[in-house]
């Protein structure tokens, strides 16, 4: 389906954007009144779903009784308050680091749905040892490579968090309802 495409086209560089179908207001014609049209349709969460959209909506194989765009939506708010609310320490080790984040708030909902899951996609996209482990009141993640620590401590939490290019298939994934993680 959906899935296996788009992750040859992310591999092959080729992923472009289905055009949206006409509205009352007569987009397609407004469009091509000019060449100069911005092409980020306004905040970073709502460009994510709109690419989906448009891609689920070019596609005949869509099977709408699977798409659930609320936990789309749901899963780039968790991105948001991860980035914009995590309260992070960082202790260095030799090999790497450790990072301690509170769980209470904003940040802390979205840090215990996501770095537990997110640990083991490093780990196997970077050869990096990665864990999770949740104590209660913090997420305590352990990221480290003999070879590598100097990058670890570099990129730190965010940084570790956003390495992979799964992350576009991921988003599809959760909108049409086949996977999580």
């Amino acid at each position: 389906m959906l899935i296996p495409k788009l992750v040859a086209l992310l591999a092959f560089g080729l992923l472009a954007t289905a055009a949206p179908a006409q509205t009352a207001h007569d987009h397609a014609a407004m469009m091509a009144q000019s060449s100069d049209i911005p092409a980020e349709p306004g905040q970073g969460a709502f460009a994510a779903i709109a690419e989906i959209v448009a891609m689920l909506t070019a596609d005949p194989e869509t099977d709408w009784a699977e798409v659930d765009i609320a936990a789309l939506r749901q899963h780039l708010i968790d991105m948001d308050n991860l980035v914009s609310f995590a309260e992070v320490t960082r202790e260095d080790r030799p090999d790497g680091a450790v990072f301690r984040a509170g769980l209470a708030g904003l940040g802390g909902e979205a840090l215990s749905r996501m770095v537990p899951a997110h640990a083991p996609v490093l780990a196997a996209e970077t050869g990096w040892a990665s864990t999770a482990e949740t104590t209660g009141e913090a997420i305590v993640w352990t990221v480290t490579s003999p070879d590598n620590a100097a990058a670890i401590r570099a990129l730190g939490f965010f940084g570790l968090m956003a390495i992979g290019n799964h992350h576009q298939a991921h988003h599809l994934g959760i909108a049409t309802g086949q996977m999580v993680h």
